[in-house]
């Protein structure tokens, strides 16, 4: 039952003392926003590094060559490892847990031109399921299909960043686009969660690019999706598996960890995902190691308001007032200064991410914000830290005899 008189009471508590209450407000206050600020930070650290992963199937195994750095069979370090269609050919069919693969020769900063327009973009080569391996959404016209591989034709998908630098409004579908002095009909146009960087490639059948840009049959990078409902041990079983098969193939030493790199997606975002939650948990100790110097505060001070209400407590013991309507007193004003305190900081903090948020985009890092739970658990631990805070010095209050709080001096 509300009782104006208690609240009535409570309010000119505060007022006489305005000072001391504003100051053990803003330490709960400031644990709060700290708590919020924290967990703020770690959601946009969360949301920047899931961010990298957001463009390729987290399932998936992107295979390197590079140079040999030891010695095998009487050959020298230093040699250089190189795919073929046939490497390619072996390793998408080889393996019954492979449910995409794609093969892609690729060149950096290639020019593209469309009429007056010029841009400088990377290309790559690839094969169909290349889009299902990089997460690639196709808007408008298609993506490099298998005729195109058979038949080598020279057509072209470019990212959405592309399409604006050369064509501006013009649709682009059905055009024509020279890349490296070489005309390619544009058949598609995507999008791709990675943003202006993945935008800014255009794709072609990698059978034509090896034989237009003179490469013959060779594959710069292999790359292979599992199927989404295999195991995280199997798909390090794979790895290791697919090492060893590339050693044997290309005759350099297994444990040689240059010769060939198997960047396995699905043990980065595991491993990551693991440093995610050690982190969080870590905020959640920082931000609640800060609420609880906020509720020491406000438990000092409760003591020290106890001390100057004794004969107070006591004339109200000697009239008949109850420990418990003096717990309830006590614990009332506790509350009322930590949650009242509290949701300033909480709304301080959520205002500061919402308008700092939009404006923080780096690599790593996006988008800080706080959801709906963080307000439900925040609003437990006002209560909870405000109950705290004033039942040690209410209980004491109401212990006191009428006669010993009358005596006090």
């Amino acid at each position: 039952m509300f009782d104006l008189e208690r609240w009535q009471e409570i309010f000119e508590t505060l007022r006489k003392n305005r000072l001391r209450s504003v100051l053990t407000g803003f330490s709960v206050a400031w644990g709060i926003f700290m708590l919020v600020i924290l967990l703020g930070t770690g959601e946009g650290l969360r949301k920047g590094v899931e961010g990298m992963f957001l463009d390729d199937n987290f399932n998936s195994l992107f295979i390197y060559s590079d140079v040999t750095s030891m010695p095998y069979k009487g050959m020298n370090a230093g040699r250089s490892i190189n795919f073929t269609n046939d490497d390619y050919n072996y390793l998408s069919n080889q393996y019954s847990d492979v449910k995409y693969s794609s093969g892609r020769f690729q060149r950096w900063n290639m020019q593209a031109i469309y009429g007056k327009q010029s841009f400088q973009g990377r290309f790559r080569a690839v094969h169909p399921d290349h889009m299902y391996l990089e997460l690639t959404q196709v808007y408008s016209g298609r993506f490099i299909n298998d005729i195109d591989i058979k038949q080598k034709r020279k057509v072209a998908c470019i990212g959405n960043y592309v399409a604006s630098q050369l064509f501006k409004e013009e649709d682009p579908l059905g055009k024509w686009i020279s890349v490296g002095g070489v005309n390619f009909k544009v058949v598609g146009v995507f999008k791709d969660e990675g943003g202006q960087n993945e935008e800014s490639v255009i794709y072609t059948p990698i059978s034509t690019a090896q034989q237009v840009f003179g490469g013959a049959n060779q594959v710069d990078m292999v790359m292979l999706a599992l199927d989404p409902e295999v195991s995280f041990n199997k798909t390090n079983e794979l790895a290791t598996t697919v090492k060893s098969e590339l050693a044997r193939r290309k005759q350099f030493d297994p444990s040689d960890q240059r010769a060939v790199n198997v960047r396995n997606l699905r043990e980065e975002v595991e491993n990551i995902t693991q440093i995610l939650a050690g982190i969080r948990i870590f905020i959640w100790v920082i931000g609640i190691g800060t609420l609880i110097a906020g509720i020491v505060g406000v438990s000092n001070i409760m003591v020290i308001v106890v001390k100057e209400r004794t004969k107070e407590i006591g004339i109200r013991k000697a009239l008949g007032a109850t420990p418990q309507s003096i717990i309830g007193l006590l614990l009332q004003e506790s509350i009322f200064i930590t949650a009242v305190a509290g949701y300033l900081g909480l709304l301080s903090g959520i205002l500061l991410l919402e308008f700092l948020g939009p404006l923080i985009e780096a690599e790593y890092f996006k988008h800080p914000s706080v959801d709906f739970s963080v307000a439900v658990i925040t609003t437990i631990l006002l209560v909870l830290a405000g109950a705290i805070a004033g039942f040690i010095p209410a209980r004491k209050a109401a212990s006191v005899q009428p006669v010993v709080a009358l005596k006090d001096e």
